[in-house]
């Protein structure tokens, strides 16, 4: 138990450093989205982790509000297909660093580089691929899809979603991407986990 409560006392000040280095612009900002985002189960969970994600995504999106928005749509979008946000973000860290206009050489669009035919398989003719929070709920679905249909292996999902089924080249630079970038130990796991 004494360990227990050191390890919670121990996130709970290094996550308030964390915070503390957030400028108060954002900081107030932040509370706001807390407080509005429907896709977290914790209060404080989601303040840790969209302060952590809005630092780690800074060097890609300098908007902050934007930066907060996107982020909360993502946790949404991953969530509900139930996939982990950090992987998302690290998918979109290969596919499109980033970009929310870029697209590929064989037409894939937006942050996830969706494909248009999936507007007729998923969606509807008109939707825009380029809109942040449809693109990331395709990519989320697609993904979920893949994932569902590989059985959880997420070499062969990951393969699947970039056309490249056989090889393993993308999924591994995805694993890295989410394991030197975007990877959390969730404090809710944590705290499932401590004797």
């Amino acid at each position: 138990m004494l360990i227990r409560l050191l390890l919670i006392a121990s996130l709970t000040f290094t996550s308030g450093l964390a915070y503390a280095k957030v400028d108060p612009e954002l900081r107030k900002y932040l509370s706001s989205a807390i407080n509005s985002t429907s896709s977290f189960t914790d209060r404080f969970e989601a303040e840790v982790w969209l302060v952590d994600m809005s630092a780690r995504l800074s060097r890609y999106i300098r908007n902050k509000e934007f930066r907060v928005e996107f982020l909360k749509a993502l946790h949404q979008a991953a969530t509900k297909e139930n996939l982990p946000p950090e992987m998302v973000l690290a998918l979109i860290n290969i596919e499109s660093a980033f970009k929310p206009y870029a697209i590929s050489r064989v037409g894939a669009q937006g942050y996830m580089q969706i494909m248009p035919f999936w507007r007729n398989e998923i969606g509807r003719p008109d939707d825009n691929l380029m809109d942040y929070k449809t693109n990331l709920r395709y990519g989320c679905a697609i993904l979920a899809h893949y994932l569902k249909r590989e059985k959880g292996n997420w070499t062969r999902a990951l393969a699947r979603y970039n056309g490249s089924l056989g090889k393993t080249w993308y999924p591994e630079k995805v694993m890295n991407a989410w394991q030197k970038r975007w990877f959390v130990q969730h404090i809710s796991s944590l705290q499932n986990h401590i004797p």
